[in-house]
């Protein structure tokens, strides 16, 4: 592997910034490693080789200059897109049959500004159908492999971002979450995905754009990158009614300080809303301990009251995607995956009395993480309940006797905390006996992403995981041989 893909984002735009690097080289350099991955893992099925040359060469002339602050510019830095967002010109299916030729003729609101922002696109990345569920397969382009472990999942439904990043196809990736799409598939693979608070990141257009349960997000293989892009997503959008305008310091330097911590929380399964694998909590509370070394205290088995996140994420869930799918079960039902159908038709199900109740759980759930929140600075859990499953199952079906009632109960972990608008961030934090990555889910306080940033960088500095990335495609291996 080019010694440049295995170089930080920071550094690349660093070379970039210092003009010791073209964009062109890197744009020729990232097409090549996808060319010599992408046949094992799928993960950046559609490439705009053309499209990024283009967009090289106007960043090179000075035709897209960096904004006056500097703040985010990323100087012809290659990235992908996940396949939920439109790209002007360029193949965007959604994962589904219905747009399996779509070519959109404007970008959507994010790939607007980090392209603004000197990003250069060179593809779509994989998704489920519409992002509906935490695997990464479809009918469209087939199912994405966990460089880790080919036999394995990914997660998703940002699966294709995070592996392109693990396995070196790019710097940095997009990605989006409203039950846990950035935070599975970074905890599947290794790399650091935030869901940040509702608009934090511009979103759209969209058809539900006062909804507060999907946002854009940022994933990268460190922490550091992280708040690199983010600085290049997060701002006011005044197409977005939800946006706000970006704290006065930039993440890329609260990231830099070392984080003041009283308290931390930490809880396996938040409350028992949801088993977990008992490795995966043994891994994930070892590193909860290390905030220890700060002279904080660790308090174990402490969390909000989260106790309706599975009866309320049902019903939201199913509501929303009765404002933004349900046009397409009345006019092309025959090519909807199953799972999709049922989410729409639950939808149509509900009763107004159901949807009010939701909305008053959902409150109270808020009202709790908050008060909570007061009195912690970080709330820590598993952002995975169970390490990487096979590739060839659609979702997890049950664990430890459990047994999940839809595709999407076993991601709970993640959707809990998405109904109590914080920020959270999937950490790489250890590795299994199998050699299989876990993540550590860390949440923040309100709008708190640049504290969140910080003790992240800091935990990721302890745990020494980052450097390992990114790796080359590793075929299907025993405990044996796996690290």
């Amino acid at each position: 592997m080019h010694e440049l893909l295995r170089s930080s984002a920071r550094e690349v735009v660093r070379l970039l910034r210092a003009e010791e690097i073209s964009p062109l080289e890197l744009v020729e350099l990232a097409l090549a490693r996808i060319a010599e991955v992408e046949p094992t893992l799928n993960a950046v099925p559609t490439l705009c080789p053309e499209r990024a040359r283009e967009q090289a060469r106007r960043i090179m002339k000075g035709e897209i200059a960096p904004p006056a602050d500097g703040r985010g510019w990323l100087a012809g830095l290659p990235i992908v897109v996940k396949d939920l967002n439109d790209v002007a010109g360029v193949r965007t299916t959604y994962g589904s049959p219905i747009f399996a030729e779509h070519v959109p003729q404007r970008s959507s609101y994010e790939v607007e500004r980090l392209e603004a922002h000197g990003a250069v696109i060179l593809g779509k990345s994989n998704t489920p159908e519409f992002g509906a569920g935490a695997q990464t397969f479809n009918e469209v382009f087939g199912v994405t492999r966990n460089p880790w472990n080919t036999a394995l999942t990914c997660g998703g439904s940002s699966g294709g971002s995070a592996v392109a990043l693990a396995s070196g196809e790019c710097w940095l990736a997009n990605g989006s979450d409203l039950g846990g799409s950035l935070r599975t598939p970074a905890a599947f693979c290794a790399v650091v995905g935030l869901r940040p608070s509702p608009g934090r990141v511009p979103h759209g257009p969209s058809a539900a754009p006062f909804q507060t349960l999907a946002v854009e997000g940022p994933m990268a293989r460190d922490v550091r990158d992280l708040a690199l892009l983010l600085d290049a997503q997060a701002g006011f959008d005044p197409r977005d009614p939800l946006t706000f305008d970006p704290p006065a310091e930039p993440f890329v330097l609260a990231v830099e300080r070392e984080p003041t911590l009283r308290r931390v929380a930490f809880s396996a399964d938040l409350g028992g809303i949801t088993p977990v694998d008992p490795e995966v909590a043994r891994i994930c509370r070892a590193a909860a301990e290390r905030f220890g070394a700060l002279g904080c205290e660790v308090v174990v088995d402490a969390c909000p009251d989260l106790s309706a996140a599975v009866e309320v994420f049902r019903v939201l869930r199913a509501a929303h995607f009765v404002t933004t799918r349900a046009p397409l079960l009345e006019q092309h039902r025959d090519k909807l995956k199953p799972e999709v159908i049922w989410n729409i038709e639950a939808g149509l199900r509900l009763t107004a009395e159901e949807i009010g109740r939701a909305e008053r759980m959902r409150a109270e759930m808020q009202r709790s993480a908050a008060a909570f929140m007061e009195r912690f600075d970080l709330l820590l859990c598993p952002a995975a309940i169970v390490p990487p499953f096979p590739v060839e199952q659609r979702y997890l079906e049950e664990l430890n006797g459990h047994r999940f009632p839809s595709y999407i109960d076993w991601v709970a972990i993640t959707y809990a905390i998405t109904l109590t608008g914080l920020p959270a961030l999937s950490l790489p934090c250890g590795f299994t006996e199998a050699g299989l990555p876990v993540g550590l889910q860390m949440v923040g306080r309100p709008r708190g992403e640049a504290q969140l940033l910080a003790a992240a960088a800091w935990l990721e500095g302890c745990l020494g995981i980052a450097p390992l990335l990114p790796i080359d495609p590793r075929p299907n291996r025993t405990s044996a041989d796996a690290r």
